[in-house]
């Protein structure tokens, strides 16, 4: 049933912004984060479970059931894009970004992508995401 949703949205989203040229595609997850693409070579596709974008930039896929919106804008604000659990932004989830939550919180200097690093969607950076985060990596699941 979501598939179907979603697969109308897209049209219709595709019909809507035929009458104005858009510079970004954005979707809103359900954890409140906005996650920014450039249109420029976008490609969408889908499949049961994730929406896969593809643009100038690369390639990303997002889960289904993590979307809440998605929208054309002219602006393109909103949160850089990140992967939830991605936390050094390697592109990979693993134990690596474990112990950089983990140094974070400690107090280490190294950079962290701070909106991946929220994995129980509260408002501070905790051993909540931590725990949440070796949930993740050990089933697979949020």
């Amino acid at each position: 049933m979501k598939k179907t949703i979603i697969t109308m949205l897209i049209a219709l989203v595709a019909i809507v912004a035929g009458a104005e040229t858009y510079n970004y595609l954005k979707f809103t997850k359900t954890n409140g984060s906005t996650v920014t693409y450039s249109v420029e070579g976008l490609k969408l596709t889908y499949d049961a479970s994730n929406v896969t974008v593809t643009n100038v930039d690369g390639t990303a896929t997002i889960a289904l059931a993590d979307v809440q919106n998605m929208y054309f804008s002219n602006e393109a604000g909103g949160s850089t894009t990140f992967t939830l659990g991605d936390v050094n932004n390697d592109g990979e989830i693993d134990v690596a970004d474990v112990t950089a939550l983990i140094g974070y919180i400690l107090g280490s200097d190294e950079p962290i992508i701070l909106e991946a690093a929220n994995c129980d969607g509260k408002d501070a950076i905790d051993v909540g995401d931590v725990t949440a985060l070796i949930s993740y990596i050990l089933s697979g699941s949020w």
